[in-house]
């Protein structure tokens, strides 16, 4: 435990060193957030009785996770182990479990972080009232971000060095981000993108959360919810077990 709470503070200071988490897990969601409320935030959502913002506002919690799972995690340790830091903590007691977990607190405190100032500015500057429950949206946010931090530990143990990781973590990033409905609304696309980016976990979690702040009925959703269960588990027990040090 010490080992643990000694890494994640170093790990929390680093992190602040670098603009990349703090541009795209926290200040692009916002912006994000604000762009929609100027152009459609008052909108009816295709002649829905809720509003663009309504509509996107479980989106934009989602895309603090993406960017930490995606740009933040596998980078980080990929850069580690080329950098030899890893290949270091080899010979010392700090197991596999110790580094993933300390990078996995790291980047869900950054999305934390991103999902408050969201929530803060919708409902303090542009009086959003969300219908659902709060506490199940907490427990649906921390259950997208448990199966999409798994992805991105698997990515950072199966890529050998951080150029081979920049490469996998553009392709899987930009698409999850755009095509999943995190900062366009899902609705707008052609019925074909909506039918290929129905396979994306990131879209399965945010009709997840959509369904919570809306308070609607979702069709399917047990099956939502034990697919990002197991994604979550196979994920993060594959990145152990697979783990490299260099």
């Amino acid at each position: 435990m010490h080992s643990l709470l000694t890494l994640t503070k170093i790990q929390g200071k680093l992190a602040t060193r670098t603009l990349d988490g703090i541009i795209f897990g926290i200040g692009m969601p916002v912006c994000v957030l604000l762009l929609i409320e100027m152009i459609a935030g008052n909108h009816s959502a295709n002649g829905a009785d809720y509003t663009f913002l309504d509509s996107s506002f479980a989106s934009l919690l989602a895309v603090g996770i993406c960017a930490t799972a995606f740009m933040g995690i596998p980078l980080t340790i990929c850069d580690y182990r080329d950098k030899k830091i890893l290949k270091h903590f080899f010979v010392t007691p700090v197991s596999p479990l110790v580094v993933i977990l300390a990078q996995f607190i790291v980047a869900a405190l950054t999305a934390i972080a991103s999902a408050v100032i969201v929530i803060f500015v919708g409902i303090v500057f542009l009086n959003y009232q969300m219908q659902g429950s709060w506490l199940k949206l907490i427990g649906g946010y921390f259950l997208v971000m448990f199966s999409m931090y798994g992805l991105g530990l698997l990515i950072a143990s199966l890529c050998k060095n951080l150029k081979i990781a920049n490469v996998v973590c553009t392709f899987v990033y930009f698409p999850m981000l755009f095509l999943s409905g995190a900062v366009i609304p899902f609705e707008l696309f052609p019925k074909v993108v909506q039918q290929v980016a129905t396979v994306l976990p990131l879209t399965q979690g945010i009709k997840l959360l959509k369904s919570i702040t809306l308070a609607q009925p979702l069709e399917n959703q047990g099956m939502i919810i034990s697919y990002l269960v197991l994604l979550g588990i196979l994920t993060f027990v594959v990145a152990i077990k697979i783990f490299r040090w260099e």
